[in-house]
């Protein structure tokens, strides 16, 4: 298609600005490319603004390993906002829950300094894309944006698609991929998870906020049965403002995001889960479905949720316009557990995560950029009321699950990699998001500084070492390895070395390293495969030398 001469052009345009895109924008600045960040709503920040669900959910290591220096960074300034303060909001369900607002100064002074132009309130409204590349995308203001490499970071994985590269949506079926966990049978593009609408509220003791009864609330009440006593079955029992008859601590603090009078609160809970929709091709429609439910059941909780006191109803409850930075303290975009998928050559599976007998890491994936971690959590899937749970071993971002297929100067950088929805529902959480977006930025700008197609870092050992040098370099981890930290002189090496198979030995049995005690003869035998990947010698690896000596021998 033809369009006009563009009006803004950069190195790496970034379409989307959740975390992921946020990411992606740092680590492409970072490497020295020019780039623009392009996010259709009123802010960037996503999860932690826009979907008003900043309570991070993240892995048990987030605090000593397993995260990058720039996520770090992000949850350290947020700290220091609040004077330090380990877990501001004192949510249970994360180790750092806080307002959006704050975590929008955050991200906005982070872009504002690495130099990231960034434009809001405009989406992409078409694609100029051929023979595999996207020329530049017209956005919905007029203005014409090309760049030698994009990344697609929208949040229902719309640029792919209009750049003409293939896409999936809901469960690829369990005979794809032999996966327990997708839906029975072949594909289902119409099962897609639940999604929530979030609201923020306020604690208001004494007042009464009640208001009319909102559209549909008797249909929703009665289908649904709203509770807040628990999702799993009866498992777990919780009350709202004190702990629950088995000790569970309150409905209440769950994703408190501010615990100093008027206590907030983010809803993100069993009862206004949304399921049976379509948000990635209905938005509209989802958007109704979405909002009336949350609406029906603040009603509830101010009406007819059971007290301690042997009463019904907390009338205290205020939504939070101020808060949420909307009109009506209801978020100003949805919360989707999932994307459009892109299609790779070798997409991500959940056995690619599973536990593996006598290791601590799930299986090694060739080229990595990165890490994460987190069980799989697939909600409710629309024909599919069951939801999962299912536990996976500390995991990584293996480069190819970033390229489409066929894509010359395009890559995925959200949840919108090249994973099954079982798989992807294990990267989709906050830190999940934003370590795909930095890898797929710090690739994006080495595509585009070199003048590569972005699929080299499939064909090309040495230019995916290459986009390797430029994370360790930044302090991005490319491995799970709990006892060398960026700050240690010998992270690069490690975490290289690592990334090319080097922990296959007695290694793979813990996540700490100890590179100060030599190499056993499995350690051996790992490192120097390791030696083949990386270009080096294997007969020089040396069984007299200690293991991290060895790692740096290999990756100098």
């Amino acid at each position: 298609m033809s369009s006009p001469d563009p009006t803004l052009t950069a190195d790496v345009a970034v379409v989307g600005g959740g975390l992921g895109g946020v990411a992606a924008a740092l680590a492409a600045a970072r490497a020295g490319a020019s780039v623009v960040l392009v996010e259709e709503l009123s802010r960037i920040g996503g999860q932690v603004t826009t979907q008003a669900l900043p309570a991070l959910d993240e892995h048990p290591h987030i605090e000593s390993f397993g995260a990058s220096a720039s996520y770090r960074a992000f949850r350290d300034a947020v700290r220091a906002h609040h004077g330090g303060v380990a877990n501001p909001g004192g949510g249970w369900v994360s180790r750092l829950c806080f307002a959006p607002a704050v975590a929008q100064r955050v991200l906005d002074a982070a872009l504002a300094e690495a130099g990231v132009t960034v434009l809001t309130g405009r989406a992409v409204a078409a694609v100029r894309a051929e023979a595999g590349r996207v020329r530049d995308v017209t956005l919905t203001d007029g203005t014409v944006l090309a760049a030698a490499v994009f990344c697609d970071a929208t949040e229902r994985g719309d640029l792919a698609p209009l750049a003409g590269f293939a896409t999936v949506t809901g469960s690829e079926g369990c005979d794809a991929h032999g996966e327990p966990d997708a839906v029975p049978g072949g594909p289902d593009p119409a099962a897609q998870q639940s999604f929530t609408w979030c609201a923020l509220v306020e604690h208001h003791p004494g007042a009464d906020f009640t208001g009319p009864e909102p559209a549909r609330y008797a249909e929703l009440r009665h289908r649904l049965s709203f509770d807040i006593a628990g999702w799993d079955g009866g498992v777990h029992r919780y009350r709202m403002f004190t702990d629950g008859p088995d000790g569970r601590p309150p409905f209440w603090t769950y994703r408190r995001l501010r615990a100093t009078a008027p206590e907030l609160a983010v809803l993100n809970w069993a009862s206004n889960d949304c399921a049976g929709q379509d948000p990635i091709g209905d938005p509209a429609g989802a958007e109704r479905a979405g909002r009336e439910l949350t609406a029906a059941f603040v009603h509830w909780l101010r009406t007819e949720a059971p007290r301690e006191d042997g009463g019904r109803g907390f009338p205290g409850l205020r939504l939070a316009p101020e808060a949420a930075g909307t009109p009506d303290g209801f978020a100003e975009a949805p919360y989707l557990r999932e994307s459009r998928r892109i299609v790779v050559d070798r997409l991500v599976t959940g056995h690619d995560l599973a536990p593996v007998a006598g290791q601590a890491r799930a299986r090694h994936l060739p080229g990595s950029l990165g890490v994460t971690w987190y069980h799989v959590d697939l909600h409710e899937r629309t024909g599919h009321p069951e939801p999962v749970y299912r536990e996976t071993a500390p995991f990584t971002i293996p480069a190819g699950a970033l390229v489409p297929r066929g894509a010359v100067n395009l890559l995925a950088a959200a949840k919108n990699l090249g994973a099954t929805q079982v798989a992807a529902a294990a990267y989709r959480v906050h830190h999940g998001e934003w370590a795909v977006g930095e890898a797929a930025g710090a690739l994006a700008a080495r595509a585009a500084l070199d003048r590569r197609p972005v699929g080299a870092v499939r064909d090309d050992p040495a230019f995916l070492l290459a986009v390797q040098r430029d994370l360790v370099a930044a302090g991005v981890p490319l491995a799970w390895v709990a006892d060398v930290p960026a700050g240690d002189a010998r992270f690069a090496a490690v975490h290289l070395a690592a990334a090319h198979g080097a922990l296959g030995g007695e290694r793979a049995a813990g996540l700490a390293v100890e590179p100060d005690r030599p190499a056993g003869a499995r350690d051996l035998a790992a490192l120097r495969a390791a030696a083949r990947t990386l270009g080096a010698d294997p007969s020089t690896v040396d069984p007299e030398r200690a293991f991290g000596a060895l790692m740096e021998d290999l990756t100098r």
